[in-house]
């Protein structure tokens, strides 16, 4: 059984959350790479467990402004084409869905979801999502639904907030990874962002930190049992 786990990242955050502690727990060897900083992604994905693509602040869709994104593109595609499980944070759920064909971007009207916001299964979520479950957002783009996705939930706000391609490929629009000490880090560092619509205050998230981070962190252990499998 492959042994590596690679985690593309789009910024320099502390290593510190449920990807990492999962991947370690579960008997896997982490790689990380960052093309934003020019950091070269192996050519072939066999021979790797899974792929994970974080969310960052890049425009998925502005390829000639950062052509790092071409490579992460082409290591998207060599993921389909080695059939291992790939799943896409924010930013990395609208690239799987921009690979795919799919419109990704800004609405029309702002909402920006920063903080924590309920989604809901839809019907075809099947064992991904049983009932509603409030997680961690930190976001303002959206993505339409790829040809021969399965749309897997949704809220008020953004219609598509999970979807499947296939049995191994994932894109959550959402941020489950987060944990309650990066979220903090958050707050500290999208200062600017309080005042934009649909932003919950300080306070709301606070409140709904520790009334629903337990439970989306047993989620998402549940999720990465089922899509990667534990390697012990």
């Amino acid at each position: 059984m492959d042994q590596r786990v690679l985690l593309v990242r789009h910024g320099d955050e502390p290593a510190d959350d449920r990807v990492v502690s999962w991947c370690k727990a579960a008997g896997y060897e982490i790689e990380t790479c960052k093309p934003f900083k020019g950091e070269p992604l192996p050519k072939r994905a066999d021979g790797y467990a899974a792929t994970v693509i974080y969310g960052g602040m890049f425009n998925v869709y502005e390829t000639d402004r950062h052509p790092f994104l071409n490579d992460e593109y082409a290591w998207i595609e060599a993921s389909l084409a080695a059939d291992i499980p790939l799943l896409g944070i924010c930013q990395g759920c609208q690239q799987i869905a921009y690979h795919l064909g799919a419109w990704a971007g800004p609405r029309e009207r702002e909402i920006f979801e920063f903080g924590y916001y309920e989604v809901q299964p839809t019907q075809e979520a099947g064992d991904f999502l049983n009932r509603p479950l409030t997680v961690t957002q930190a976001h303002y783009h959206t993505f339409d639904l790829p040809k021969g996705a399965v749309r897997l939930a949704g809220n008020e706000n953004y219609e598509n907030q999970a979807f499947r391609y296939g049995d191994k490929v994932y894109g959550v629009q959402f941020h489950p990874e987060v944990t309650q000490t990066g979220f903090r880090r958050w707050q500290q560092n999208k200062e600017d962002v309080y005042a934009r619509p649909g932003v919950q205050s300080r306070e709301q998230q606070l409140a709904l930190m520790a009334q629903h981070d337990a439970a989306q962190a047993a989620w998402f252990t549940g999720f990465l049992d089922t899509l990667i499998g534990r390697a012990l």
